[in-house]
């Protein structure tokens, strides 16, 4: 990890040198091994190490410049403060970016990184876990798609008042996608994964088990009349969509009439008072953790829906200021100051009268994933139109769907939740039980 408080002495020194008195800079460092394997074979191999520094710099006319660089030897970041410090001359005059008034502000605790295993452990354990799947069942063919990787993540800021942060934090991954090849039978995959601090604390065999109990479920399928059903996202599904349609918390987008939200939709009803949602990067069972943000305002849990009501927007500290606001730790940093989401929390708000269960459901259809949705959004007008996986349940029985699309309007859809079941399942976009919503449009095939 970079020593932040001697890269803050040094960049110091070297900005009173060029007269610079307004500054500051964002970086991040990551070492990443990942492997794949083809029926028992190591296939790729790959070991990368990136980074990235981003310098603003204000001149006496409190204009901004930024620029980028790989360096952050003394040589390095006394060329990238000159140049952004050139190009501030040229920068926009309204809406300035600033510092953040929370940069200094204290964080919250992090677990320390974990060390790394050797590469010929991750293909060891990725072959052995692609042994057992394809002897699960004599259908699945293959693995065609799968991952083992280990990161370790450095990130850093510091700016010129005196701010100065870093945190390391490590996490590994494992990702197994399946094929199957039956005679008279189109091809049926499926796919499960999983994260975790360390190889040691990854579930690899729950994410064996969950692979093969999918692909073995999709093995008999039928169509599917269209029509209007009752459906159940998945958490992975769930969590797609919600961020699919971001925007509606996100206070630039708002600012820049990119969202379905405006300044004025606070505190109105958009959603069914079953649901609450909160974006919650400290959450403990985030394992790939940031206690702070691109501009160094501290990460937080920031209630965003709230038994149906939208309760609050994720913010910059540029946003924050133009909206009366406090930022809350969501930005990033780039030519332009960016918002977004880390992790969400989605959980049962109001208490419903009616309990729901798959093993008792009757015509309801189980959505597994979603695909497409870089073409099937249309964030700004808040529909959506999206092929998937998933069931059919009749009478409790699950029967996989050969092929159909959802459809629906975001906002609507929000408000036609009728149910959130109480186990949550860890994805990497959050955390989020199942979610039912009434009333969808399925399209066969």
């Amino acid at each position: 990890m970079i020593e932040i408080n001697q890269l803050a002495s040094q960049t110091q020194e070297t900005a009173k040198r060029l007269g610079i008195k307004k500054f500051d800079i964002y970086g991040s460092a990551v070492d990443e091994n990942s492997v794949q394997v083809d029926n028992g074979e190591p296939k790729q191999v790959k070991a990368s190490q990136r980074s990235g520094v981003t310098v603003r710099v204000w001149n006496e006319q409190n204009t901004m410049g930024i620029t980028s660089t790989t360096d952050v030897n003394p040589l390095g970041l006394e060329l990238a403060l000159k140049t952004a410090y050139e190009a501030s001359f040229f920068g926009v005059t309204e809406h300035v970016p600033d510092f953040s008034p929370e940069a200094t502000v204290p964080l919250a605790k992090q677990d320390a990184k974990m060390p790394q295993v050797q590469v010929s452990t991750l293909i060891e354990t990725l072959i052995k876990a692609e042994k057992e799947l394809l002897a699960a069942h004599e259908a699945i063919a293959s693995v065609p798609y799968n991952g083992l990787a280990q990161r370790d993540i450095d990130r850093f800021y510091l700016n010129s008042d005196g701010a100065a942060r870093a945190e390391g934090a490590s996490y590994t991954s494992l990702y197994l996608y399946t094929k199957t090849e039956q005679p008279d039978k189109k091809p049926r995959s499926a796919g499960a994964y999983r994260i975790g601090s360390h190889l040691d604390k990854l579930d690899i065999s729950g994410c064996i088990k969950e692979a093969a109990e999918k692909t073995i479920s999709h093995l008999n399928y039928e169509k599917i009349p269209s029509g209007k059903y009752t459906v159940v996202f998945s958490a992975e599904a769930f969590l797609s969509l919600l961020g699919a349609f971001s925007n509606i918390f996100n206070a630039q987008n708002i600012l820049d009439k990119q969202s379905l939200s405006t300044p004025e939709s606070l505190g109105q009803q958009i959603a069914s008072p079953f649901l609450s949602v909160c974006d919650d990067p400290l959450h403990p069972n985030n394992v790939a953790f940031t206690t702070f943000d691109g501009e160094g305002t501290p990460t937080r849990r920031v209630p965003l829906i709230t038994e149906g009501i939208l309760s609050n927007f994720i913010h910059s500290a540029g946003t924050a200021k133009r909206m009366n606001a406090q930022p809350t730790g969501h930005a990033n940093i780039g030519a332009k100051v960016t918002v977004s989401p880390h992790f969400y929390h989605v959980f049962r708000g109001a208490t419903p009268e009616t309990e729901y269960s798959l093993e008792t459901a009757d015509n309801v259809v189980l959505i597994d994933d979603l695909q497409a949705l870089h073409a099937g959004v249309q964030a700004l007008q808040g529909s959506f139109s999206l092929p998937f996986d998933g069931w059919l349940i009749k009478g409790g029985e699950k029967i996989s769907i050969e092929s159909a699309t959802v459809a629906g309007d975001f906002l609507e859809f929000l408000k036609s939740i009728v149910f959130l079941e109480a186990e949550a399942e860890l994805t990497p976009g959050g955390i989020s039980p199942r979610v039912w919503v009434e009333n969808l449009s399925i399209t066969g095939e």
